[in-house]
């Protein structure tokens, strides 16, 4: 909630939004918040989806002209196992950010949620090291998510069999695995990402500094 309610104010502040509009906008995330969905718990998903009184290109635009944020999109970008793996998917759906990439100290962050401070703050704690911060939308987010999700309940059905055939042969299974949640509900009419699809390789971090890399 606090993601979503720094991010309501740093729209205003940059008037991307009316007040008015941010308040039913906040009104309606507490009834969804209510029901425990996490993944349409989102004050930027209400607001483009539900209320239509802001476009993410806008949000996006805003970042990459004021802030210098370069964008990404993750659909069909080869996202290294050993970070994918180390994904926390709860924190991901939370922040509507994903940790993509990483060499040697440099973090490579995608998010619709750049605006948060709450969310920089999260992962820059979370991962230590130098971040480059990459936009990108909620739907690209969502679909990364959501992939990463089926492939680990497909290892963990996978995992499943196999301890199944152990038991049967009469040999004690080491672990029990474990599946993930059901992935939440998506909400329709996203639009198409404004951005071409990325190079297999991240862009390279800058020499000796933390600041966000110039816009592609």
């Amino acid at each position: 909630m606090r993601s979503n309610r720094l991010l309501g104010s740093a729209l205003i502040e940059h008037n991307l939004v009316k007040f008015e509009d941010l308040e039913a906008a906040n009104e309606r995330l507490l009834e969804i918040a209510a029901t425990g969905d996490m993944r349409r718990s989102s004050v930027l998903s209400v607001l483009v989806y539900e209320k239509k009184v802001l476009r993410e290109e806008d949000v996006l635009h805003h970042v990459v002209d004021d802030h210098g944020v370069g964008v990404i999109d993750l659909r069909g970008y080869e996202v290294p196992d050993d970070v994918k793996n180390g994904l926390d998917i709860g924190a991901c759906w939370a922040t509507w950010t994903v940790p993509f990439d990483k060499e040697e100290d440099f973090h490579f962050v995608a998010t619709a949620y750049y605006l948060s401070p709450a969310v920089r703050a999260h992962w820059e704690k979370t991962l230590g090291g130098q971040i480059i911060w990459q936009a990108t939308t909620m739907d690209i987010i969502a679909d990364f998510l959501d992939r990463v999700q089926a492939e680990r309940s497909e290892a963990a059905k996978r995992g499943g069999d196999g301890a199944a055939a152990l038991i049967k042969a009469g040999t004690r299974a080491p672990f029990t695995p474990t599946t993930g949640s059901a992935a939440p509900f998506v909400p329709a009419g996203g639009s198409a990402a404004p951005f071409p699809r990325p190079a297999s390789n991240p862009p390279a971090p800058p020499a000796g500094g933390s600041a966000p890399p110039h816009p592609n």
